[in-house]
């Protein structure tokens, strides 16, 4: 049982004679008096929902907005990183230090907002899952939009549609994290995430909601490499969201999920890409591959070096008045 000690009503839930329904993520928990849902953020207390997720930070940084793949909003600009605890494909017990509060430093919405105006700024990226932070990151949108900042979410496509609308008032894009081309197997089998058509509902929303989206992909060896569900995936981005979304092919490396598999081969990445180009996408990028030639923005017309990139640092931009300099045609990037 949670204690009064800090935590803050949610916005997303409706009342059901079974429970509170949280409608934060995908999954949208059951959650029973007393009780908190999968994510261990939200819990129930007297008929309402409540979140421990309010106001904490892990560290903040400036950086190149590119860094967080993030090429056609406001190129070779400096954001305001701003990391945040907790993970929504994880339960995340390990990110709290007492039952009911969570690591990290607590800042008020309107003093991030002035921190990343000192910086002198153009944007906010809340990462690097902001999912269950839906409340705290809307404030702070909310403050930055009116010290003129712009904000980018990071969420790894479990965010409810619902969520998803009512952050589209203050938040300017959203970068979805994915991997092994969104496979239903994949999902099923190593994420306990069962329905990715969910997933999909999500993307459209984004689009739906006239926000900036980007889409990384996460292209995992032997378990998530498989060519075809990258075609597939790339072939329903065409038709359902449209074919000017920059999608990134990013190389992964061991981690604490998957400690025994090998970095990504290049050879792989380099497969993805042309099965995305094949299908009709425009902007399809390499990614953790420093110095590749894939980082680089092209005209998807006549191939002209529009945007060219070093790792996170942007070395030249080459575009006129949002257009190729050789054919003419517009490019689709957010430039102001």
């Amino acid at each position: 049982m949670v204690s009064k000690k800090k935590y803050r009503p949610a916005v997303l839930f409706e009342k059901t004679k079974n429970g509170i329904r949280c409608l934060v993520c995908i999954r949208e928990c059951l959650v029973k008096e007393g009780a908190s849902g999968f994510c261990k953020l939200y819990f129930s207390k007297k008929e309402k929902l409540y979140t421990l997720a309010w106001g904490k930070v892990i560290a903040t940084e400036v950086a190149p907005i590119e860094k967080a793949h993030i090429y056609h909003f406001l190129p070779g600009s400096k954001a305001f990183f701003v990391y945040l605890p907790g993970d929504s494909l994880l339960q995340n017990e390990s990110i709290f230090k007492s039952e009911d509060e969570l690591i990290g430093k607590n800042i008020l919405p309107e003093k991030l907002a002035n921190m990343a105006k000192k910086k002198k700024v153009k944007t906010i990226v809340f990462g690097e899952d902001a999912t269950y932070h839906f409340e705290y990151v809307l404030r702070v949108a909310r403050a930055a939009k009116r010290v003129g900042i712009r904000s980018i979410a990071i969420t790894q496509g479990l965010i409810n549609p619902a969520a998803v609308k009512k952050w589209s008032k203050y938040i300017d894009g959203i970068l979805v994290k994915l991997k092994a081309s969104l496979s239903p197997g994949f999902y099923s089998n190593f994420l306990n995430i069962r329905n990715v058509n969910l997933i999909k509902q999500v993307l459209k929303q984004i689009i739906k909601s006239r926000m900036h989206l980007e889409i990384v992909n996460e292209i995992i060896p032997q378990i998530g490499d498989d060519l075809s569900e990258v075609r597939k995936f790339a072939q329903w981005i065409s038709n359902e969201l449209g074919t000017s979304i920059p999608v990134h092919m990013v190389r992964f490396f061991p981690n604490e999920r998957f400690p025994d598999l090998p970095a990504t081969p290049l050879e792989t990445l380099e497969k993805a890409i042309d099965e995305a180009r094949s299908v009709g996408l425009r902007y399809v990028y390499i990614g953790n591959v420093p110095q590749h030639p894939d980082e680089n923005t092209y005209c998807f017309n006549c191939r002209t070096l529009l945007i060219a990139r070093e790792e996170f640092e942007v070395k030249e931009i080459n575009l006129v008045h949002g257009r190729c300099p050789r054919c003419g045609i517009k490019i689709d990037v957010v430039m102001d």
